[in-house]
């Protein structure tokens, strides 16, 4: 999860079925007190589409956990298929 991507580094992570998911406008993790030690949960990914929302669920070494939601930065039905199939390695060798 990110602020903002470059299109070059956004692209080798979906080569790399890697699922770019960036923060909503105004948000980023010192505005939601992120600090690194969660474990995430991603709930709503079955129904996923480009330039979707995904909610996430940060839990933290406390116990507590907070829910906040990140735009799925796959922007194109192609790329989503890309990160689906396993990225480009896999598909290229399907």
């Amino acid at each position: 999860i990110a602020e903002s991507y470059e299109r070059i580094h956004r692209a080798n992570l979906i080569g790399m079925s890697i699922l770019p998911f960036q923060f909503l406008p105004g948000e980023n993790a010192e505005t939601l007190g992120l600090t690194g030690e969660e474990v995430f949960d991603l709930a709503g990914l079955e129904a996923l589409q480009p330039q979707g929302l995904c909610r996430v669920i940060a839990h933290r070494p406390d116990g507590s956990a907070l829910e906040f939601t990140v735009t799925a930065r796959l922007d194109t039905p192609a790329e989503w298929e890309t990160c689906r199939a396993g990225g480009i390695l896999i598909e290229a060798l399907g």
